[in-house]
């Protein structure tokens, strides 16, 4: 899982492999997407084997997944694989301080003094 905070965007890359774990070619483009654009956005790169993921601002309570597919099938037909990243958005460093002020009321009378009597 990626960990950004809602200030943050971070690079990603795809690598692609066969059963065996050997390096193996894609035919076309890359497609990647957020399911959550409202908390990470993702933009690819020109050849789609990268892209970068942005915190749009709000937090999240559950990791957004960032996916992309490609085509494994180097003819004419296509078949499909996705790979899937959980993107978690939490609260950045902070830079201010607010001051709330409850409902003002009238303060008790001060006491008399027994030389003023």
């Amino acid at each position: 899982m990626l960990v950004i905070s809602s200030t943050q965007q971070a690079a990603l890359a795809i690598e692609v492999f066969d059963a065996k774990g050997n390096p193996a070619a894609i035919d076309g483009v890359p497609v990647w997407n957020s399911a959550e654009p409202t908390y990470v956005t993702v933009t690819p790169g020109a050849d789609g084997k990268t892209a970068v993921a942005k915190a749009v601002g709000p937090t999240t309570t559950s990791p957004v997944q960032v996916n992309v597919a490609v085509d494994a099938d180097l003819g004419s037909g296509t078949r499909a694989i996705v790979g899937t990243l959980d993107v978690s958005v939490v609260a950045g460093e902070a830079v201010t301080v607010g001051i709330s002020a409850g409902t003002p009321t009238e303060q008790a009378p001060a006491a008399r003094s027994a030389a003023r009597r």
